[in-house]
C-alpha cells in the first residue's frame, strides 16, 4: 500500500471538506492511504514544538506529500521544505484561479490545478502513479 501525507492549513481545512473526503475515499479504493494531518492531530497554542516534531515524524513514515495550497500557508510551506529535504516526492495542488507558488512548484514532482473533487482525484492518482520513489 502506498501512503501519502496530506498537508493543508488548519484554518483552510473546513473549506475543503468535500474535496478531501472524496480524495481519501477514492484513494483507498486504489490501495493508497492518505493521512490528513490536521484531522488526526490537535495541539494547543503552547505545543508548537510538539506539533512540528509530530508532523516531521509522520512525513518520515509516508511515501509522498500532497500539499493543498489554494491559499498560501507558512505551516504547509514548512512541511513541504521538510519533505523536500528528506527527498519525499511532493504533489502540489491548488484550485484553478488561485495564486501560484513558484517555491512549492520548484520542489514538486507534480503540479495540479483543479476545478472539482472528481478532476482532482483523477489527476492525483495519475501523479502518484508517475512520481519517482513511490
Amino acid at each position: 500500500m502506498k501512503k501519502g501525507y496530506f498537508a493543508i492549513s488548519f484554518a483552510d481545512r473546513g473549506k475543503h471538506t468535500k474535496l478531501i473526503d472524496h480524495l481519501v475515499k477514492h484513494l483507498v479504493g486504489k490501495d493508497i492511504e492518505l493521512l490528513v494531518f490536521v484531522d488526526k492531530y490537535h495541539f494547543d497554542d503552547n505545543q508548537e514544538s510538539k506539533m512540528m516534531e509530530t508532523a516531521f515524524k509522520e512525513i518520515d513514515n509516508y511515501d509522498f506529500l500532497i500539499a493543498e495550497l489554494t491559499h498560501k500557508s507558512i505551516g504547509v510551506g514548512i512541511e513541504i521544505g521538510y519533505a523536500y529535504a528528506t527527498q519525499k516526492p511532493i504533489i502540489y495542488i491548488r484550485q484553478k484561479g488561485s495564486k501560484y507558488s513558484t517555491t512549492t512548484a520548484g520542489c514538486a514532482q507534480a503540479v495540479i490545478q483543479y476545478e472539482n473533487e472528481k478532476e482532482l482525484t483523477k489527476k492525483v492518482i495519475i501523479a502518484i502513479n508517475n512520481i519517482k520513489s513511490v
